[in-house]
């Protein structure tokens, strides 16, 4: 039996050490399809919206607005489809 994966949404590297976490647009139970931008992330003069990096379902956010960020932290999950 095939046990579908959890798959974290990670922040890259945006070049900048300050990144403070925006927004989500997505809630937990909502379907996600790779690439469709799940949150916003602010840096200095710049705001760049993060994507999901396969299809499934959000199960569970684990950044909240004003925190502060750092590259390859996870931000959240994603339940993949089979």
């Amino acid at each position: 039996m095939n046990v579908p994966s959890r798959v974290p949404i990670v922040l890259p590297n945006l070049g900048s050490d300050r990144a403070t976490f925006s927004l989500w647009y997505v809630r937990p139970g909502d379907p996600v399809f790779e690439g469709d931008r799940v949150a916003e992330v602010l840096i200095p003069g710049a705001t760049y919206d993060v994507p999901a990096p396969v299809n499934g379902v959000l199960v569970e956010r684990l950044a909240l607005p004003n925190d502060r960020l750092a590259a390859g932290q996870v931000l959240g999950l994603i339940q993949e489809e089979e």
